[in-house]
């Protein structure tokens, strides 16, 4: 009788970048809600110091941070000490950061990121299909740039707008992943348009993606149902499954889990960008 092996279900390695401010907690966690809807096993690790990248998950429930455990209960944690169960099986962590004014914000990455391999939170009995962090957007401190240059994160989607900085931190981002790519396997996995309701907004964001090498995975338009479900302290499809924005996360969501395109970023030079702004119209 010949037996074969049951095949190892690769974890899929994604990191959301972006500017501050961008909604990038947001799209993560709507996302992420999409895909546990889907049947995907997802756990999400936030690499913010303010420790929200997972409260829509937890339904508003502030989760007590890997710092926080560590300061207050040593070493000796077991990994239900900083992870807790979220919306459809979710798995939700925060890395947390130091105490105001003191210390490095970016340490609490590397030390949570390091935590959960030792707990084993990654080991293939967990059948993860995904882990998602959540990352500040800031590239060039080295606690922020970890899930990058240390392999930790593969998949990266950059959350931006058609507004000027939205665009030059994306653009920036990409410098990073570039550099990390030469000696990893990072990859620029696409560019999603958290909307702004900016002039020409779609196609600008489509263009910037194709000079950039990339595409725009997905264009999220402006909706208040979003702030509706913050304010009931849900993702969208948790709140009001039934709301098109409910579909626009879905559809995003199956956009990822398909998407085979990861590419090394070619980012522009500022006068590039610029020129790119101005030929959409946002300076006339």
């Amino acid at each position: 009788m010949v037996t074969t092996a049951t095949p190892v279900k690769k974890m899929r390695k994604v990191a959301i970048y972006g500017k501050g401010g961008i909604g990038k907690s947001t799209t993560t966690q709507n996302t992420v809600a999409a895909l546990t809807e889907m049947g995907k096993k997802v756990m999400v690790v936030g690499c913010d110091p303010k420790a929200d990248s997972t409260r829509l998950l937890l339904g508003g429930l502030a989760q007590r941070s890997v710092l926080d455990t560590l300061r207050e209960e040593g070493e000796d944690v077991e990994l239900e000490d900083i992870r807790s169960p979220g919306f459809c099986e979710s798995l939700c962590v925060e890395s947390g950061g130091p105490e105001p004014g003191v210390g490095c914000a970016g340490r609490g990455i590397i030390t949570s990121i390091n935590m959960l391999e030792q707990l084993g939170a990654y080991d293939e009995e967990e059948q993860l299909d995904y882990v998602f962090y959540d990352v500040l957007g800031d590239v060039v401190c080295g606690g922020f740039a970890m899930p990058i240059r240390e392999g930790k994160a593969e998949e990266i989607y950059i959350v931006c707008s058609g507004e000027m900085m939205a665009m030059y931190a994306a653009n920036n981002i990409c410098k990073g992943i570039l550099k990390f790519a030469e000696n990893g396997v990072v990859r620029l996995g696409g560019l999603i348009c958290n909307s702004r309701n900016v002039d020409n907004e779609k196609e600008m964001i489509e263009e910037f993606a194709r000079r950039l090498g990339t595409q725009m995975i997905h264009f999220v338009p402006r909706d208040n149902d979003v702030q509706r479900a913050e304010i009931n302290r849900k993702t969208v499809i948790d709140w009001n499954p039934g709301v098109q924005q409910a579909e626009e996360y879905r559809t995003l969501a199956k956009a990822i889990d398909k998407n085979k395109l990861l590419v090394v970023p070619k980012p522009l030079s500022i006068e590039e960008l610029e020129s790119l702004l101005m030929e959409f119209g946002l300076f006339q």
